[in-house]
Parts: C-alpha cells; sequence; structure tokens
C-alpha cells in the first residue's frame, strides 16, 4: 500500500513537474499580462460607483465574474486534449491517470493563485477611493481574492474536464464558446430564471460566483431610490455563513470537475 501510495505521488510529482518545464518553454508568463488588460478591460468599464452604488457594484461584480471564468477556462480547455496521445501512451506502460490529473489540477491551481493575486490588485488600483469599505469580515482585498482565486480555479477545473473529454484542440476551443455562454447567460444577472433554469443556474460557477462577489461588496446594505427597493436576495447577504458558504460551493465545483476530468481521461485507451 505504501508503495502503491509513494509511486502515485512520485507520478504526480513527474507530471507536475513537465507542467512547469512546459510554462517556462512556452513563455507562459504571457498569460499574466493578458489577465492585467483583461482585467484593466473591465476596470474601464465598471461605474464610477462600483463597491458603493447597488446598480453599478452589481453591474461591475458580473463583469469580473465574466473575466474570471473567461480567464480559467482559457487556462487549461487545451491542455489536456493536446497531449491525449502521449498520455494514451504512458497510460499504456503504467502511468495513473489520476495521478496525471492530480498534478494538472495543482499546477492550475497554482496559475489561478497567481492570476488572482493580479486581478485583485489591478481591481483595487482602478477602484481608487471607491471601494470596499466593509468587508464581511476578512480585508476587503483579502475577500475578494480569495472569490476570484475560487471562481476561476472552478473555471479552470471545468476546462480540464472539457478538455478531458474532446479528442483535440480544434474540438475544445469549438466547445468553450457554448460553455462560456451557458455560464454567463444562467448566471441570472441579465435574464430573470424560473423553473428549469433556475435549477441549470444552481450548476454554474458565475451564480454562485456573482453571489459571492456581491457578498463581499456588502449590497445588502445598499440602497437607492431609482430602484425602489435592494433586490438583495439571501444568498448576496454580507454574513460570515453565506460569504463562507459560497466559497465552499465555488470550491466543491473545482473537486467535482478535477474528478470528473480524471474519470473522462480514464477512456482515453478508447479514443
Amino acid at each position: 500500500m505504501e508503495n502503491a501510495t509513494a509511486g502515485f505521488m512520485r507520478q504526480v510529482g513527474v507530471c507536475f513537474g513537465r507542467c512547469k518545464r512546459a510554462f517556462v518553454n512556452d513563455r507562459g508568463w504571457k498569460v499574466f499580462v493578458s489577465v492585467v488588460l483583461i482585467t484593466l478591460l473591465v476596470g474601464m468599464v465598471m461605474g464610477e460607483y462600483t463597491f458603493v452604488g447597488y446598480e453599478d457594484t452589481k453591474n461591475g461584480a458580473y463583469a469580473l465574474v465574466c473575466a474570471c471564468i473567461w480567464i480559467g477556462i482559457f487556462n487549461s480547455v487545451r491542455s489536456v486534449c493536446r497531449e491525449r496521445d502521449i498520455v494514451r501512451r504512458e497510460h499504456r506502460t503504467g502511468l495513473n491517470v489520476g495521478a496525471y490529473m492530480l498534478a494538472h489540477w495543482l499546477y492550475e491551481a497554482c496559475l489561478c493563485a497567481v492570476e488572482s493575486v493580479l486581478v485583485a490588485v489591478v481591481v483595487r488600483i482602478v477602484s481608487g477611493d471607491h471601494f470596499i469599505r466593509e468587508p464581511v469580515f476578512l480585508p476587503a482585498l483579502l475577500e475578494l481574492y480569495v472569490s476570484f482565486f475560487l471562481i476561476t480555479f472552478s473555471a479552470d477545473a471545468l476546462g480540464l474536464l472539457v478538455s478531458s473529454v474532446v479528442h483535440s484542440e480544434n474540438t475544445a476551443m469549438t466547445v468553450m464558446p457554448f460553455v462560456l455562454i451557458i455560464q454567463l447567460v444562467m448566471a441570472g444577472v441579465i435574464f430573470k430564471l424560473e423553473g428549469v433554469t433556475d435549477l441549470i443556474s444552481n450548476l454554474t460557477i458565475s451564480r454562485w460566483g456573482f453571489d459571492a462577489l456581491c457578498a463581499t461588496s456588502c449590497v445588502d446594505h445598499m440602497f437607492e431610490p431609482m430602484v425602489g427597493f435592494n433586490g438583495v436576495v439571501e444568498e448576496q447577504a454580507s454574513t460570515i455563513s453565506n460569504l463562507l458558504g459560497l466559497w465552499l460551493i465555488l470550491a466543491g465545483f473545482s473537486v467535482i470537475y478535477g474528478i470528473l476530468a480524471a474519470v473522462a481521461l480514464s477512456f482515453v485507451d478508447r479514443g
């Protein structure tokens, strides 16, 4: 048992090292430039009363969720399928698919952690004096960072799942827009969702990520006469228990998608 565990962890280490070398050889640092530019673009269109006024805060939170989901999925949607032939060959000679996927999952977590720092810092800079003054229980920037990381990493894990299911990079890039549309439309921000669509919304990263950003931004303390009511739902309440629950849901998405990706890749020998 110990030998099997040691062998599994050894394979995780080898595969993780391969991911790091690929990052260096492919000049992966360019993705950080892309993250900064995307966040700056979102910052340019965010209202000047984001984190202060109700409507501007909701719109800004939705824009940031969209950006994080895009960043996360784009990180990984091609990472597995482009190595599919290599994985198939190595699987036949002893590669544990679970170890391979865990290595990618951990690597993507590290990548998302750095990217989320950049997103949080850029958002803080562009917000200027109009920044969150009363976070839930942690410093405002740290709370935003945790939410950004969990949203981005959940989307990244979803990208790993897509990449594990499809057989080519072209197919992955074809499927990605549909995945993004589902996430963005079913967030429940643009359209009022009822019945089946509301049930689907509960399965999206965007829904819970948006609620997490609204909770940290304390939208339940905002009121605008032009709105007529605060419009805050229970899931957006700025309480410790609610925010922790939202974070737990997002973390659950990243774990579930990672497990499903490993299961899907276990059939690599079939095609």
